[in-house]
């Protein structure tokens, strides 16, 4: 089978569409709080460490710190370190963060509509 692009398809495939490029992405999306983390960067262009933590009541400064380097080492977002006193660094997202950050809004509605 092929996939929409015209290469070959190893794997499962849902209404012709491969899900074999998921398999590098899902485990890291799927996990607890990435979808708001992204979403929360999305909104604000750029966040610092801190103003995560605080948007996201409940998370332990562990989990956010491990998403937030998966989430950098997927290309999702981007880390920034400016060289000042104290040290200040700031999350923004990539162009594929941005393109997720879209694909998640209608999910967003839907969740919330459901409530």
């Amino acid at each position: 089978m092929q996939s929409e692009k015209g290469t070959e398809c190893s794997g499962d495939s849902v209404d012709g569409v491969c899900l074999c490029p998921l398999e590098g992405i899902i485990h890291t999306i799927s996990r607890k709080w990435t979808l708001q983390i992204v979403t929360l960067i999305g909104n604000h262009k750029h966040l610092r460490y801190s103003e995560i933590q605080g948007k996201c009541s409940g998370i332990s400064p562990t989990v956010l710190s491990d998403r937030l380097k998966e989430l950098e080492e997927q290309g999702i977002l981007s880390r920034e370190v400016f060289a000042e006193i104290p040290p200040r660094v700031e999350y923004t997202l990539t162009k594929d963060g941005i393109d997720l950050r879209e694909m998640i809004i209608p999910l967003m509605n839907w969740a919330s509509n459901r409530v």
